[in-house]
């Protein structure tokens, strides 16, 4: 390995940088010189195509001891995940309008590693129509062990809810524990070790327009996420030759190929596309201080933009820690009903509301147009709390929505970790009509 310090960062969201692990690796006033500095070959990744507006163009040059083109060839691999995994379109079964919820995956008893550990709960659009995202919870308890992951269908969000992963990628390492976010680029090579042995979390797999941060319009210059939060990798490189497999997803199958090599031998990288983590804490929320309840985009992390403005392909929503003061308003999320389609998930804590039943590494779906809102138990509790205000903390969830509507996997569908009785907890939604003016929670 190089000897850079271990999770040495570059800051700043989608910023060009530069990093090397070895003095004057990097090329000097050119991308790809005759000859590079250590006998190293010069490469160049991208994640947009080459004629993408400046503003949008995304690419990296790496300087590697091979090219990653010196691997054998792709073979069929019938693995635990391409029998778990499902990429868009998804239509194993016809998904209802119903509302759904899962509880949270117990650990696997068998020694399961990040590739092998994803499950399928949905999925919209068309990873090759590159519109819509996959999503998928994961349950680990081993690290890869001469084993190298590429997905070649989709930018990858990672979300850890229990356990940190530590990513080592082309680019060099992420230690990435819950409470943060991981994106790894569609086609990044990366492998993935548990420093506390185990790991649990959520991946949305983005099929569409890269993640950026969304505009502010009206907040003005500073709130939401800032880019300087952003961490990226500095340089760290493998030197490793042995025998080794490389795992490729690639539309919706899975395959190997034998490599006599580490692929994560990047001894210097200059560019703008490259894995990246940020910590969800950093996230300054904007809320009301006067009445009413704003919408749920206030607390867009990442959004994936779609062919039509202001309507996303993929918006990355958190609910974090912060304070409720709103005059005579109802505080929990409204009753409403969304052309968007939401994808929720609880990393820590309680969600505001639902008190009862979603659980820490579990999910729920509410699509386009199905109700949703408090349970019964929470609108009379915050119908009646006295209005002050309220430390909401000690809780993280988050949204994964979207323009598409969601088709679940059949595991989803009809597996055992699908709540049936979640449209119970509306069941106790009384009536307090009478006609009279005064009616209402007493």
């Amino acid at each position: 390995m190089s000897q850079t310090q271990e999770f040495d960062y570059l800051h700043g969201f989608g910023n060009e940088h530069e990093t090397e692990a070895l003095p004057g690796a990097l090329p000097q006033g050119r991308f790809s010189p005759q000859k590079v500095a250590y006998g190293l070959y010069a490469e160049q990744f991208s994640s947009t195509a080459f004629t993408a507006p400046r503003a949008h163009n995304r690419r990296t040059w790496m300087y590697r001891i091979r090219p990653s083109v010196a691997q054998g060839e792709y073979q069929a691999l019938d693995c635990k995940a391409q029998q778990q995994v499902r990429t868009a379109p998804i239509d194993e079964v016809v998904t209802p309008p119903s509302m759904m919820r899962w509880d949270a995956a117990a650990m696997p008893e068998a020694p399961t590693d990040f590739i092998d550990g994803w499950v399928t709960m949905a999925g919209n659009g068309s990873a090759a129509g590159q519109t819509g995202v996959g999503v998928h919870t994961y349950c680990a308890n081993q690290n890869m062990d001469k084993r190298y992951f590429c997905n070649a269908d989709g930018e990858l969000l990672i979300v850890p809810q229990q356990g940190a992963l530590l990513l080592f990628t082309e680019c060099g390492k992420l230690h990435v524990p819950s409470g943060y976010i991981a994106v790894i680029p569609r086609g990044m090579k990366f492998k993935v070790e548990l420093p506390e042995g185990s790991a649990r979390g959520y991946i949305c797999e983005n099929y569409g327009s890269l993640l950026e941060l969304p505009e502010r319009g009206p907040v003005g210059a500073n709130g939401y996420a800032n880019d300087r939060d952003f961490q990226y990798p500095t340089a760290a490189y493998e030197d490793l030759e042995g025998e080794f497999e490389l795992v490729t997803k690639y539309s919706g199958h899975y395959y190997r190929c034998d490599i006599d090599h580490s692929p994560l031998d990047v001894v210097a990288w200059v560019g703008n596309t490259a894995p990246y983590r940020y910590e969800l804490a950093r996230f300054n929320a904007m809320n009301t201080v006067t009445f009413d309840h704003p919408d749920p985009s206030i607390f867009t992390v990442l959004t994936s933009p779609s062919g039509t403005p202001g309507v996303a392909n993929l918006d990355f929503v958190i609910f974090p820690p912060r304070w409720m003061v709103a005059e005579d308003t109802f505080r929990p999320p409204w009753y409403h009903r969304n052309v968007m389609s939401e994808f929720m998930g609880l990393i820590e804590g309680v969600y505001d509301a639902k008190e009862d039943g979603f659980v820490p590494g579990g999910c729920s779906l509410h699509n386009s147009m199905s109700p949703h809102g408090p349970e019964a138990a929470v609108f009379e509790k915050a119908s009646t709390a006295k209005l002050e205000p309220v430390r909401y903390q000690d809780t993280m969830a988050f949204m994964f929505e979207s323009r598409y509507a969601f088709n679940v996997s059949k595991f989803a569908l009809d597996g055992p970790l699908r709540q049936h009785n979640y449209p119970d907890c509306w069941k106790g939604l009384k009536k307090f009509y009478n006609g009279d003016i005064d009616a209402g929670i007493e």
